[in-house]
């Protein structure tokens, strides 16, 4: 007792060595207070004092925070983990889809019956409701043709194929397509035709309905602008920009009107391979052999030599053969000759996310996103199709050609989730040789009693 009346007449703050406990003596002492973790007792004043405002109350508010801030821990684990399950059964339901998707040959019906398709393709680009695809084949005497095939799905889950009455022959190289909207939704293609001999480059912008003949519409406009080596092509649709399009050259992009022909021309230290539009705001991504990738914001005049006009500029390691903007127009996908396919946070110009596999040395090839079913595609210089899950960069399946790899023989792909319209099943469409092959991403389609191919 004198030892503690001693202590009282010290400061609060003071710990009291002299009544230190083994851990397993905890009396309670009137006016102390034990502290577990420094396994001694502490002076306990009332809180009118002001030299120790510590109380009863206090410790016992310190206890409860201190419990408080254990469960959010816990908490926060135990939503880690939930939130990983999710992420591991996400991943497990597409690769048991995946998986399940089996080779179809289609057969291409068409009024000239006696002709059939004996010429290879080179490209396949679907609109945007996966009705009709525009193809390029190679011509065996040089060459190329191009048309659209129509597609249709019916209720019981099959799909039927038509190619167009008429097929257009050219004996220019074509370098890039996209669809664009004129008049309506997808009413014309827009094709980069590369010069051969004596014939110019130039950039034509084609009507849909130009290659039906029952189609008794119109063809609406039809133009074309001689910009030579264009090596990529795009459609703004920002309604402010609506009928604006752009082409990218060699150290040069040119943005233009199709209507009222005005022109804008973007000096870049590299050639153009890669372009693509944002939907929400009039800016066009561009991906340079350099391995630049830019962005030009059409509200703003160009043409400045210090390119100061670059609203966003980042590098990856070799030549971009693709860009592609997600829903999210944060965010930016690109493929290089590396094989390298990268996913940037465009806000803070880092690589956020990697898909590896891809195999690509110096072929110009695109990559294509489906984000309702969280899917990156990719068709590599080895002939192989590849599927990714776009969220986690998890490979999920490596499809083989159907036919022997070759440089000439690489597949073209399109992915749709309601390929043939509003009806359609989602799946994978594929043209390598003269076929054309179709995946099912689903149970329901039929094929109307022939079995699916097996590797």
């Amino acid at each position: 007792r004198a030892s503690q009346r001693r202590n009282e007449n010290q400061s609060a703050s003071v710990s009291c060595p002299c009544l230190i406990l083994p851990p397993i003596l905890l009396p309670e002492l009137p006016g102390f207070y034990f502290d577990p973790e420094k396994n001694r007792y502490f002076r306990l004043l009332p809180g009118h004092n002001n030299c120790n405002p510590l109380t009863r109350e206090q410790l016992q508010e310190k206890e409860r925070e201190k419990q408080r801030n254990k469960m959010l821990v816990e908490d926060e684990k135990c939503f880690s983990s939930v939130l990983t399950w999710l992420l591991c059964v996400s991943r497990l339901v597409h690769e048991v889809k995946v998986s399940g998707m089996r080779r179809h040959k289609l057969e291409i019906q068409s009024t000239d019956n006696s002709n059939p398709n004996t010429d290879n393709f080179r490209l396949i680009v679907g609109d945007s409701a996966c009705e009709r695809v525009f193809t390029v084949n190679d011509v065996s005497h040089g060459g190329c043709k191009y048309g659209i095939m129509n597609f249709s799905s019916s209720s019981r889950g099959s799909l039927s194929v038509e190619m167009c009455d008429n097929l257009y022959f050219t004996n220019r190289k074509v370098n890039s397509i996209c669809w664009a909207s004129v008049n309506y939704p997808d009413s014309h293609v827009l094709l980069c035709l590369v010069g051969a001999a004596d014939t110019p480059g130039c950039v034509s912008l084609l009507p849909a309905s130009l290659f039906s003949n029952s189609n008794p519409d119109q063809p609406g406009m039809l133009c074309s602008f001689k910009i030579s080596s264009a090596w990529s092509c795009a459609w703004c649709f920002n309604p402010q920009f609506d009928k604006t399009f752009s082409t990218g050259l060699s150290r040069r992009v040119i943005v233009k009107d199709a209507e009222t022909g005005r022109t804008q021309t973007y000096s870049t230290g590299s050639d153009v391979l890669a372009q693509q539009f944002a939907l929400r705001v009039p800016v066009l991504f561009n991906g340079c052999r350099s391995g630049e990738i830019f962005s030009i914001d059409l509200r703003q005049r160009g043409g400045r030599r210090d390119q100061s006009w670059k609203a966003s500029r980042f590098h990856q390691e070799s030549a971009i053969t693709s860009v592609r903007v997600l829903q999210d127009e944060n965010y930016l996908l690109a493929a290089d000759m590396l094989g390298q396919i990268k996913l940037w946070d465009v806000r803070v110009t880092k690589a956020v996310q990697e898909y590896k596999g891809h195999y690509n040395e110096h072929a110009y090839l695109p990559i294509h996103v489906n984000e309702p079913e969280g899917l990156l595609l990719a068709v590599g210089q080895d002939c192989y199709t590849r599927l990714w899950s776009l969220k986690d960069g998890h490979l999920l399946r490596t499809i083989p050609s159907p036919h022997p790899t070759a440089n000439d023989l690489i597949p073209s792909v399109v992915f749709s989730s309601k390929l043939g319209g509003c009806r359609g099943l989602p799946g994978l469409l594929m043209a390598v040789k003269h076929d054309l092959y179709y995946f099912p991403y689903s149970t329901d389609y039929q094929e109307g009693g022939e079995q699916p191919a097996s590797f």
